[in-house]
């Protein structure tokens, strides 16, 4: 074989990842929304000495600085995908990003469990009708921002799911968007998602406090939102983890390709690996042994398309008793 040849057996590496994939789209959108709404409130509270204000506007800092790791991940996966340093591309920058993502929300959960025990414990003076119009505004940002971003998952529960060990009923179908695995965009979600919790848990401590005069309310909320908010960090964290630790593929996935595989000839698999790279896509490490080999295309062809099995190396290894027995027959 000539080497001017070798390109027709050589495929890159960036499976999908240098297109800008929809949830890019939306989490920048949501940071704008976010950025001009901290602006807004901290130049409220500046100028009218609201501290309510200017806490909330902070605050909505420090979660726009949270979807602003999400957006550089899309980015940097994306300028990046070609980078022959990435053995498998750069689908994994999501899943780093989705990681970080969980920490900081786990952060964001101790702060709030923190505050909340020390109101317990020290009460203090509360201006209900302030803190009631900065509620209902970040209620209002988060809703739209939880809008935006919830195209790919209903809910926190539903993406949470996907952390079981076996998922039929999300290996089956044909060519769709897997942005349940996107886990940037689900730590960017998450983000809002917290936020639009607190306000509204906010708003129920503080009508209860302002016409039922039930102070203890408002910091015991607070440890109900932290507790709900750490629980969907955790969620993310197993999750991302899983993909940056190339844990194998959930034993559907795996069990459909082993099928693939053995269904062909008298071939059976002695060792098999599938994992992660990246949004929706694996790759997958195939030893098979058999007395009649087939040509490596036809084991690849068999891997069902749906379970987006981007890259496949496989070992072929012939019966030893097979050859033994020809060789017996050649010499006969």
């Amino acid at each position: 074989m000539h080497t001017h040849q070798l390109p027709d057996w050589q495929h890159a590496h960036t499976f999908g990842q240098h297109l800008r994939r929809p949830g890019e789209r939306r989490t920048l959108a949501v940071i704008g929304l976010n950025l001009v709404t901290m602006v807004a409130e901290v130049a409220a509270g500046l100028a009218f000495g609201s501290m309510a204000l200017l806490a909330d506007g902070l605050h909505m800092g420090s979660h726009t600085a949270a979807l602003g790791l999400s957006f550089a991940a899309y980015v940097f996966a994306r300028r990046l995908a070609g980078n022959p340093r990435f053995s498998f591309g750069t689908g994994k920058l999501n899943a780093f990003a989705g990681f970080i993502g969980a920490l900081l929300l786990g952060l964001f959960a101790l702060v709030m469990l923190g505050g909340s025990a020390n109101r317990l414990m020290n009460p203090v003076a509360i201006d209900f009708d302030a803190a009631l119009w900065v509620a209902v505004v970040g209620l209002a940002v988060n809703a739209a921002s939880t809008y935006i971003l919830g195209g790919g998952f209903s809910s926190p529960a539903a993406a949470e799911d996907h952390d079981h060990d076996a998922h039929p009923q999300h290996t089956h179908g044909h060519d769709h968007h897997h942005d349940h695995e996107d886990h940037a965009l689900r730590s960017a979600y998450l983000h809002v998602l917290a936020d639009a919790l607190t306000s509204v848990l906010a708003i129920v401590a503080l009508l209860a406090g302002k016409y039922a005069a039930v102070i203890w309310l408002d910091p015991l909320m607070g440890v109900l939102g932290a507790v709900l908010v750490m629980r969907w960090a955790t969620g993310l964290a197993r999750s991302s983890a899983a993909v940056l630790l190339d844990r194998q593929a959930e034993p559907a996935v795996v069990e459909r390709v082993k099928a693939a595989i053995e269904g062909i000839d008298d071939s059976l698999v002695s060792d098999l690996h599938v994992w992660s790279i990246g949004p929706g896509i694996h790759a997958a490490i195939i030893s098979l042994v058999t007395h009649h080999p087939q040509p490596l295309d036809v084991y690849k062809a068999a891997i069902p398309r749906d379970l987006k099995v981007v890259h496949a190396t496989i070992e072929v290894d012939v019966c030893p008793g097979e050859i033994e027995a020809s060789a017996r027959h050649g010499h006969g």
